[in-house]
């Protein structure tokens, strides 16, 4: 005799953590790209019109703009982390990871630019702009612990000034020309970089 299945041997597995995390990743995805067409007050809601879910899909992964803000940036921050904090690691060395991520990314680019006091009417940071600025110290610290007496961007702000000026001049077509304009502006300040490419570990 045939058996046939029940409604609950019919009905599809339930892939919810495999969905949440193919969500996770199309929403980080679309917000890298809406980012660097708008910059990092573009509107969630493009965000998630780009992943092709909800907004409230985007809200259940990321309660607010800090949080996409940080997920599309932490891993850039955290790869300079680590190439600062390797063994043997030179502030050159660490400057040619930074480098490829300026031409990788234009929210990097993005962050290290953000307005410091966050563009409201009252003058306080809000939660995109404070965070940006979180992330663009954790950069500096990681630089700043490379430097040696005497560098020549020792004094207080100039380090972070020079990668603001350098990845102002990240622009072109292609990854080749952002990299060539990039490693031009080093030299025109005088500072040595080293391999541009991402951490290997």
């Amino acid at each position: 005799m045939t058996q046939h299945p029940t409604a609950e041997e019919r009905r599809p597995a339930n892939d919810g953590p495999k969905a949440a995390a193919r969500n996770r990743a199309a929403l980080i995805a679309a917000a890298r790209e809406i980012y660097a067409e708008h910059g990092l007050g573009a509107p969630l809601s493009g965000i998630a019109r780009r992943a092709g879910v909800g907004q409230g899909v985007l809200y259940r992964h990321f309660p607010d703009r800090a949080a996409v803000a940080n997920a599309v940036l932490e891993e850039n921050v955290r790869e300079v982390e680590q190439a600062a904090a390797a063994s043997g690691a030179t502030l050159s060395g660490v400057l040619g990871v930074l480098t490829w991520h300026l031409t990788e990314s234009a929210a990097f680019i993005g962050l290290l630019h953000a307005d410091r006091t966050g563009g409201r009417a009252d003058g306080r940071a809000d939660g995109v702009h404070a965070h940006a600025s979180a992330l663009s110290e954790r950069v500096a610290r990681s630089l700043r612990g490379h430097l040696t007496g005497g560098h020549r961007l020792g004094g207080s702000d100039d380090l972070m000034l020079a990668v603001a000026m350098v990845s102002g001049a990240v622009t072109g077509p292609t990854r080749e020309e952002r990299e060539r304009r990039a490693l031009a502006a080093w030299r025109l300040l005088g500072v040595k970089v080293g391999a541009v490419r991402p951490f290997a570990g």
